[in-house]
């Protein structure tokens, strides 16, 4: 029943350096304000790839003002779509899951997940052209200890095929679990993984805030004028030893305080193929 990761929720105190990080780095564009009362929260809507970035600033007592308080800034919930959000309502209803509808989105709090730390924003899809220097989102990272129960509870909630899954194990970074594809033929996708290396900062992330989301993925074909651009601010790269620097990175991470509290992967076009089960679609860099 799921289309898509199109967009990114994020909880700040202020909109102001998260909007320039995006605009910035990205070449984000802003898309316009509203306020969402069942958050309370005022909403700054950013334009980016074929998705949208959306800044929540506390407006008064609220969901996004505890968030604020217990957390700092940080990413407050996964953006996926739909082609279909009224039968997906009506699914939800029938599984007991009343969530609130708002501004046109479904906004389902851990509460109606029933998966700790797990809060997610559904949209209608709509078909966007890219918007700046990333092309689209593909995924956003859930920590857990208990990827398969995870796994089973996305499965029940969303209507998932599980035919279509890829089992990850990263000996590099230190963790394994699944990643939830919603169709063979598209990377889109929840990742939900279980950190095995202790002193990762994954790792220490899942100890600090227990099950909750960690980050989100991007592709872009401007990996190398990105790195660039965020070298002051915060970047990590994953390039080859023996790959010429005017070639692209395979992929890289822009650090939390460059896009207003959340950290944002970056990988170049197809290279995610290679750990999502079809390695075989990775492009060869010439």
């Amino acid at each position: 029943m799921l289309t898509r990761v199109d967009r990114v929720q994020i909880a700040v105190p202020d909109a102001a350096a998260a909007v320039s990080g995006w605009t910035g780095l990205l070449g984000a564009q802003k898309a316009g304000e509203d306020r969402l009362q069942g958050l309370g929260a005022r909403r700054q809507l950013l334009r980016v790839g074929t998705g949208w970035v959306e800044l929540l600033v506390p407006d008064g007592a609220g969901k996004i003002a505890d968030a604020v308080a217990a957390r700092g800034p940080h990413l407050y919930a996964a953006g996926v779509a739909t082609a279909d959000i009224a039968a997906l309502r009506k699914h939800l209803d029938g599984r007991g899951v009343a969530a609130p509808y708002e501004a046109g989105q479904i906004h389902l709090d851990t509460d109606d997940t029933g998966i700790e730390g797990l809060r997610v924003v559904v949209s209608e899809d709509e078909a966007l052209d890219a918007v700046g220097d990333i092309d689209f989102f593909y995924e956003a990272t859930l920590l857990s200890k208990d990827t398969e129960g995870v796994t089973r509870a996305l499965n029940a909630l969303f209507g998932l095929n599980d035919s279509y899954y890829t089992e990850i194990v990263s000996d590099v970074f230190g963790y394994r679990g699944t990643l939830t594809l919603f169709d063979e033929d598209r990377l889109d996708r929840l990742e939900v993984i279980d950190p095995t290396q202790e002193g990762t900062t994954m790792e220490r992330y899942l100890r600090k805030f227990g099950q909750s989301l960690y980050m989100a993925f991007a592709e872009t074909r401007d990996i190398n004028r990105i790195a660039e651009r965020a070298a002051e601010a915060g970047v990590t790269i994953d390039r080859p030893a023996d790959r010429p620097s005017h070639l692209p990175a395979d992929q890289i991470w822009l650090h939390p305080k460059a896009l207003g509290g959340m950290m944002l992967g970056l990988s170049r076009p197809s290279m995610a193929w290679s750990w999502s089960g079809r390695p075989e679609r990775v492009e060869a860099v010439v």
